[in-house]
């Protein structure tokens, strides 16, 4: 058997992360075995799917790595299939027509609550003679569900789950305008698709019974199911923004690597021992569906950031610069300069082993894009008093007699010039940093100056100096 999984997202937004873990787990169960796994855009809901969101979930599973395999595939543009299986249906006698009037399915409702019963369909046509249909009506077509025994499946996560065919009520196949529903549509798509194995959400565990039943109607084989407990936050309730659940678009734009973000998914819900750094090969090795717990994993943030630092600072450097570059731009409004690409090639070494986030780096390299004169923040500015000045002064001095620009030879001269001053060299080195940066916070100073070049230092020096 090849193994062949689907991620099915509905395009009513962007890529969460929960979906975006559903999607990973299919994505590595496939590659493990060495099966294909397919994306699916569960579009049917006309007024709700749009184009942007469509487009938002391939960037978003673009970034994460995870590339499906042939075209995804429009559930939208597959109505007529579905229509034709409703149709074998009801002329197998699997399926029939449901007159029912939208007030009468509410006094259907309210009269179970009344009486304590379960609600749901009471199969008002579920043996009329058609010859009762009222005219005028378009009816909706319903599954004609076993009332007798109980729907069984074995689930590859949660164990054996088992429903009383009793508790599955006669569900709609196909709405009384001839679209198809969810419950139709996945089981069609899954079978015309060869879905070998259902990986999703357990909030879709009641659907399962009930898809199951239509599988059986049809004579289909049954797919695999695994359901996966769902992404709680650290305070155990359910996930939502205030946690971070967020669109996988806004952790790109929090400066994170897409292989930091795998990995993290990877380890929400799933395990294998003590590892919790698990590159990408690694987990394709490892991943089954055995390693899937039966507790809510719990998102932490700040675990997130702390992998992503683990990353940065195991990343090459050439990498991060191409990374990080478009955030960069983004943030500069403009694109950047042949002399600033390479001033970032060369800071990466220094700022990478201090960031989590991709934005942080942009915040210890501004100093490499700020334009004369600088802004400096409030720390900064107390630096460059009238002491702060004198030690710039003479630092500047020796700076320009400079013949060997770098870095080992200027930390020897701003030593030498604090030695002079009979200054302690943080009294030097502070000064000349918020001269530099701006900001009280850098790589290396020394380093700094040895990057930003003789003409920007002095030039720099100088703004100060006026």
């Amino acid at each position: 058997m090849t193994v062949v999984t689907r991620f099915a997202p509905s395009p009513t937004g962007f890529l969460h992360i929960g979906g975006a873990r559903t999607a990973l787990f299919n994505w590595l169960f496939a590659r493990h075995h060495g099966g294909q796994f397919q994306l699916r855009i569960e579009d049917t809901d006309r007024a709700r799917s749009t184009d942007e969101a469509v487009d938002a979930i391939y960037d978003g599973m673009r970034w994460l790595g995870l590339e499906w395999d042939g075209e995804a595939l429009s559930q939208f543009s597959r109505v007529e299939r579905h229509r034709e299986i409703v149709e074998r249906m009801l002329a197998e006698g699997k399926a029939y027509r449901c007159y029912c009037t939208q007030e009468e399915l509410a006094e259907m409702r309210e009269k179970a609550r009344a009486e304590g019963r379960r609600v749901g369909y009471d199969g008002t046509w579920r043996d009329r003679d058609p010859s009762e249909a009222p005219e005028g009506v378009a009816p909706a077509i319903r599954l004609r569900a076993e009332k007798e025994g109980e729907t069984v499946h074995d689930d590859l996560v949660q164990g054996r789950v088992s429903v009383p065919n009793v508790d599955i009520d006669d569900l709609i196949l196909m709405r009384s305008d001839g679209t198809p529903t969810y419950l139709l549509a996945v089981v069609v798509d899954d079978h015309d698709m060869g879905v070998t194995h259902v990986i999703r959400g357990d909030d879709h565990l009641t659907n399962t019974s009930r898809q199951i039943q239509i599988f059986k109607a049809l004579g289909w084989d049954l797919p695999y199911f695994a359901h996966i407990p769902l992404i709680h936050g650290p305070d155990g309730a359910k996930l939502s923004k205030r946690h971070g659940a967020l669109g996988v678009d806004a952790y790109r734009d929090m400066g994170l690597l897409p292989e930091a973000v795998r990995n993290y998914l990877l380890r929400l819900g799933w395990g294998h021992g003590d590892e919790e750094i698990i590159p990408t090969a690694r987990a394709i090795e490892l991943f089954d569906v055995d390693g899937i717990g039966k507790s809510p994993a719990r998102f932490d943030i700040a675990k997130l950031t702390n992998l992503n630092g683990h990353y940065i600072r195991e990343s090459d450097d050439a990498d991060l610069v191409e990374e990080t570059r478009p955030l960069m731009e983004k943030s500069l409004d403009r694109q950047l300069t042949e002399g600033e690409i390479s001033g970032l090639e060369k800071v990466m070494p220094l700022v990478k082993q201090r960031a989590k986030t991709l934005l942080e780096i942009i915040d210890l390299s501004s100093f490499l894009f700020s334009i004369r004169p600088l802004s400096f923040d409030e720390k900064a500015q107390a630096q460059l008093d009238d002491d702060g000045r004198a030690a710039i002064r003479a630092v500047r001095e020796k700076l320009e007699a400079l013949t060997d620009w770098e870095g080992e030879k200027i930390e020897a001269l701003v030593r030498d010039a604090a030695e002079a001053l009979d200054l302690k060299l943080g009294k030097v080195a502070q000064p000349l940093r918020a001269a530099m940066t701006g900001t009280t916070v850098s790589p290396p100073i020394f380093d700094v100056i040895a990057i930003m070049g003789r003409d920007e230092t002095l030039a720099r020096l100088d703004d100060i100096l006026v």
